[in-house]
């Protein structure tokens, strides 16, 4: 029996999954399962960061990998269906409305879905058992929630004031680890944790992204920290039957008014 069909009908399809980050874009192709078949490859990502250099890099990426039947893109902003909201870690407003999706498929003649990279990367990891949160910690921070395997609606909370008018963005991303140090980014790292688990009364944490592999254990028991790759092999799940509910009529049903 195939693992996976994607909306086609078509049984083990192969999906390219690319990651877009304010640092490096990154892309595989994944098998039915979510296992890569090809070697990840990643390219740093175009500066200024404008969203024809990123297509053009996205696209010369994608060729590299040789055959595929769809795409999943997590991207690092708010995005409703094909279009792009916001882009705060790439540098340039000419991202807001954007159609990214729409945009990706006409260049690679295949179908394209995308979703917030956080998400992608939760979709990668969560067990599908009460009350999971996803951080990514890289370029900024991403944030994702999902309750009995189910995505949540998206909340931007890297840009949500923490501390002196700082956004978590600016309190944990980047260049506050450079800035601060490692010792003081850590205490910081453990700050947000304590909140998020007053806050939200999560199962299970899952931290995933460049930069959490430099958190310092012991961490609590409803902590775990996960490998960067889930920001791709998360891709897969992206066009699983349950998504076409849960990202379709939770996602998408208030784009218009944003765009």
């Amino acid at each position: 029996m195939a693992h996976n069909v994607d909306r086609t009908g078509q049984a083990n399809p192969l999906t390219i999954a690319i990651d877009v980050g304010g640092t490096h874009l990154k892309a595989a192709v994944l098998d039915a399962s979510g296992k890569p078949s090809t070697a990840p490859l990643r390219v740093k990502t175009p500066k200024p960061a404008t969203p024809d250099a990123v297509v053009a890099a996205l696209s010369s990426l994608s060729q590299r990998l040789g055959k595929f039947d769809r795409v999943s893109i997590g991207f690092p902003g708010v995005v409703h269906g094909d279009f792009v909201l916001t882009a705060p870690n790439l540098g340039t407003k000419e991202w807001h409305g954007f159609g990214l999706g729409a945009v990706m498929a006409k260049h690679l003649g295949k179908p394209v879905r995308m979703l917030n990279d956080a998400s992608i990367q939760g979709l990668g990891v969560i067990s599908g058992r009460g009350l999971e949160c996803v951080l990514t910690l890289g370029t900024g921070m991403g944030f994702a929630l999902f309750r009995d395997g189910e995505i949540a609606p998206h909340l931007e909370l890297s840009q949500h004031p923490i501390r002196k008018h700082k956004t978590y963005d600016e309190y944990v991303g980047k260049v506050a680890l450079e800035a601060a140090g490692r010792r003081r980014w850590n205490k910081r790292v453990r700050k947000i944790i304590s909140i998020l688990e007053t806050v939200i009364t999560y199962d299970m944490l899952y931290i995933g992204g460049g930069n959490a592999e430099l958190i310092e254990s012991p961490l609590p028991a409803k902590v775990k920290i996960v490998s960067n790759i889930a920001g791709i092999t998360g891709g897969v799940r992206l066009w699983d039957a349950r998504m076409d509910h849960a990202f379709v009529e939770k996602l998408h049903g208030f784009a218009e008014s944003l765009i």
